[in-house]
């Protein structure tokens, strides 16, 4: 005969035991009282879950020499997780935003919640203040993409981190991400992923002059994404717009003709209703590109 075999209910009934809550307090539970013990046993769990699915999300300054100036950098992770090696996407603001305002949408809680209940591998973001000219050099000596291409991935090694793996960004940071993709693959580094929210896709020189963020219309021609649709080369482009949004021209424009992996037109508009509504498919995206350095 073998050894015989109790069920956890079972057990529970014939001894007393100590849970410890997920407070830290020790609770002793007598023999007579296993359903209680179940349902503690539940509330515990369910406890912990909650808190492990809660983001970590941390600021600093740093000096900039691409900028010529301080920055805020901010790390957007779930929490619990190795922070060493971790891949990591650059997080890019839009218009008038900086990198404490970065993650739209809930994302960090989007991504935590993900990570905790294991439909992704954890990854994280890292966002930095980048100004308000579309994430390039329109202002000499102030160099956003530089400090993108130059600076972060130092950055991220000396704290430990992986390389960036991806890139996210949302309305002007839409069209900064699909720029970014560009130039890393102009120089024989794909980024693996590109995902664009809400892009700042304008279609006419006179609405994008308004923004003061390109000296001329041919620097603007030579940058616009809608005029260099395969720039990206090998990265793996995801997009989403809301179908009432001030860009929704370019964007479309954008999904028909360039073609990326993801395209999606949603009901809504320029704004947080569409964002909740798209970053669950947005952390989805970049996770099957989400590696961790070693």
């Amino acid at each position: 005969m073998g050894e015989p075999r109790y069920s956890r209910r079972t057990l529970l009934a014939a001894i007393g035991v100590v849970i410890a809550t997920a407070a830290g307090v020790a609770t002793y539970v007598s023999s007579s009282s296993s359903g209680a013990v179940e349902q503690q046993i539940a509330t515990a769990d369910k406890v912990r879950a909650n808190s492990a699915a809660k983001p970590s999300i941390r600021f600093e300054r740093v000096y900039s020499a691409a900028r010529h100036r301080e920055v805020t950098l901010a790390f957007y992770l779930p929490s619990g997780v190795n922070p060493r090696g971790l891949p990591m996407s650059i997080l890019l603001h839009g218009l008038n935003g900086d990198a404490r305002h970065a993650a739209v949408g809930d994302l960090p809680a989007v991504l935590a919640a993900a990570v905790a209940k294991g439909s992704v591998p954890a990854f994280g973001f890292v966002a930095v203040d980048g100004g308000n000219n579309y994430w390039h050099e329109n202002v000499p000596g102030d160099d956003p993409m530089a400090m993108l291409l130059d600076e972060i991935p130092r950055w991220l090694k000396d704290r430990g981190y992986g390389e960036p793996f991806a890139v996210t960004g949302t309305s002007m940071g839409g069209f900064g991400s699909l720029l970014y993709a560009r130039r890393r693959a102009e120089r024989g580094d794909p980024v693996a992923a590109a995902a664009a929210i809400s892009p700042g896709l304008i279609t006419t020189w006179p609405e994008m002059a308004k923004r003061r963020a390109f000296k001329n219309e041919g620097e603007w021609a030579s940058l616009d994404p809608l005029r260099h649709l395969k720039a990206t080369g090998s990265t793996a482009v995801g997009v989403w717009i809301g179908d009432r949004d001030k860009f929704i021209e370019g964007t479309r424009r954008f999904i028909r003709d360039a073609r990326p992996l993801v395209g999606t037109v949603k009901g809504g508009g320029h704004d947080d209703g569409l964002y909740r509504k798209v970053t669950p498919d947005v952390v989805q995206f970049l996770a099957k590109y989400a590696k961790r350095a070693v």
